[in-house]
């Protein structure tokens, strides 16, 4: 094909999306009768400009909390949905740290750099950045994973955790960027706890020095990522509950999870060969941990006793660690009601990936003699449980495929959303939060940044959906990340693993969870996609290579 002719399809294809996303926006709004420029919580928002928080959970699975059809006890986030709203069709990137850039920065990884993690350019300013500017006070709590110092993120408290491999013992964690005193025994120091307990702190230090100022706080929790690693206590709460095996409670998420209306669909097959290149072995497994361990998916009538016993004692941890960091919350939760915050704060609550298939040892090694879950331990989630974390969607963190990629997000705000348990069905990103908390706060994004013009936003406001049901309007989303990649356009979705996977088609209007792939069906729709796709992927890679820090 020459060049013109290239460009051609290209403007063929712009005017095709659009059309799509048009379509889906008309559908949605006759069904409704309502303008999405109108919305309860825009009004609110001219009235006091709201507080914000946001909690990230990390490597948590699309159906571990209640609300989202799970068995794990979670009263807390499932109380926060009752009362506000559920996303159905909310998207990360598939990994920790390009989440966190997407979040923080507004933009695709690709774009500040962050994907491979790279330094951001200069003109990639922060979120917190913008909000301190425009008068919010600005907290942070948990887990960094962006580059450069947290205070110099925009942030004027921190507890920063840089420990992630060790949840009773960290050898390093720090208060403004400055390292603190070690953890003794007596402390009985727990990552999670101390996250959520150093968030309840700043507030109450902002109730008493700066009451009359909106803040944003940034909770950002380690849990459930691996280790598994949860107190003992916590762990014997569900010792018993996953005796029965991942099929049956696969399949008593995925009627729950279509009895609450989120997700419809066919229920996808096992996918026993798609691992993490840097997984151990199956001998190493056997010889580092134990003969209980796996690192296959499959029924779970073919495990031998000894790994049933092992298997439901691993998925026993990941409930406590997600259970703890549920009534982490709540300590949150309590502390904004103390100071008569809550009516007026948009709390935020997500995932940065999908539930992970990673299994290795990192930080002191695993003791076999250990407890599973105890402080000596390091065991990870693998296949089997993550593909039950991620019912009814398919794959894992790291990949783009909805079981590495989507996540909850539950939006409440008892001032600005009148509505009380119910879905939002839109597609949306973690890029579309930034543009969400610019509208509310009442900030204009810059046009340029330390003397560098900036890129358009590439995510779009929520605060429409706040209000209705209605579509909020894109182009596409783009994901990329190990050399997975996939693009949405309206319902459609391309998908593939590895740069030289090949490219799947899904109409995720009637296949959400990717169980008819339409590549040879509609081969023009394919090739149109990905054009856009490898389009968005050579500028994003050019806004990323642009300045220095």
């Amino acid at each position: 094909m020459g060049l013109s002719g290239f460009r051609a399809e290209l403007r063929y294809e712009r005017n095709a999306m659009k059309k799509t996303v048009a379509l889906g926006w008309l559908v949605a709004m006759v069904g409704l009768g309502s303008s999405p420029a109108t919305s309860s919580a825009a009004s609110s928002a001219a009235d006091a400009r709201p507080n914000v928080v946001v909690i990230l959970a990390d490597d948590m699975g699309f159906s571990d909390l209640g609300s989202y059809g799970g068995e794990i006890e979670t009263p807390i986030l499932d109380g926060l949905a009752a009362n506000g709203l559920r996303f159905t069709q909310f998207y990360n990137t598939g990994r920790c740290w390009p989440s966190r850039a997407a979040f923080l920065t507004g933009y695709y990884a690709q774009q500040v750099n962050r994907d491979p993690a790279k330094r951001r350019p200069e003109w990639a300013t922060l979120l917190p950045e913008l909000l301190r500017t425009s008068g919010y006070r600005t907290y942070h709590s948990g887990k960094w994973h962006v580059d450069g110092p947290v205070l110099a993120g925009g942030f004027e408290r921190s507890y920063l955790v840089t420990d992630h491999d060790r949840n009773f013992n960290p050898r390093e964690h720090f208060v403004d960027d400055r390292p603190v005193p070690l953890p003794k025994a007596e402390d009985h120091y727990y990552s999670t706890k101390a996250i959520a307990e150093h968030g309840v702190s700043w507030l109450a230090e902002h109730e008493k020095a700066h009451k009359d100022e909106p803040f944003f706080l940034y909770i950002a929790f380690t849990a459930p990522h691996f280790p598994l690693q949860a107190p003992a206590e916590d762990v014997a709460r569900y010792r018993d509950r996953y005796q029965v095996g991942w099929d049956v409670i696969r399949d008593r998420r995925w009627n729950r999870i279509k009895q609450l209306g989120i997700v419809d669909g066919a229920l996808p097959a096992y996918d026993p060969k798609t691992l993490p290149g840097w997984n151990l072995s199956e001998e190493e497994l056997h010889a580092r941990i134990g003969p209980g361990e796996t690192g296959v998916v499959g029924p779970w009538d073919a495990l031998t006793d000894e790994q049933k016993r092992f298997q439901t004692a691993k998925m026993a941890v990941h409930a406590a660690m997600v259970d703890r960091m549920d009534r982490g919350i709540g300590l949150v939760v309590d502390r904004l009601k103390a100071m008569g915050a809550f009516e007026n704060t948009l709390i935020l609550f997500m995932s940065d990936n999908g539930a992970s298939a990673e299994q290795m040892i990192r930080g002191d090694g695993h003791d076999p003699k250990a407890e599973p879950g105890a402080a000596r331990s390091f065991l990870g989630l693998g296949p089997g449980w993550a593909t039950v974390s991620n019912t009814p969607f398919r794959l894992y963190k790291v990949w783009n495929h909805e079981g590495g990629i989507s996540t909850p997000l539950i939006a409440h705000w008892p001032k600005g959303i009148a509505a009380r348990g119910e879905l939002r069905r839109t597609p949306g990103h973690l890029v579309d939060l930034a543009p969400t908390i610019f509208e509310l706060a009442r900030i204009t994004p810059p046009d340029s940044y330390h003397g560098e013009p900036r890129p358009p936003l590439p995510g779009r406001s929520l605060v429409p959906a706040f209000a209705h049901d209605v579509t909020v309007p894109h182009d596409f989303l783009f994901f990329k990340h190990e050399g997975n990649r996939a693009l949405r356009a309206g319902d459609w979705k391309i998908v593939s693993n590895g740069p030289a996977g090949a490219w799947e088609l899904y109409n995720l209007a009637v296949d959400r969870t990717e169980t008819h792939n339409l590549a040879a069906d509609q081969p023009d729709r394919l090739k149109a996609l990905v054009a856009i796709w490898e389009r968005q992927d050579r500028e994003y890679q050019t806004q990323g290579a642009t300045g220095k820090r």
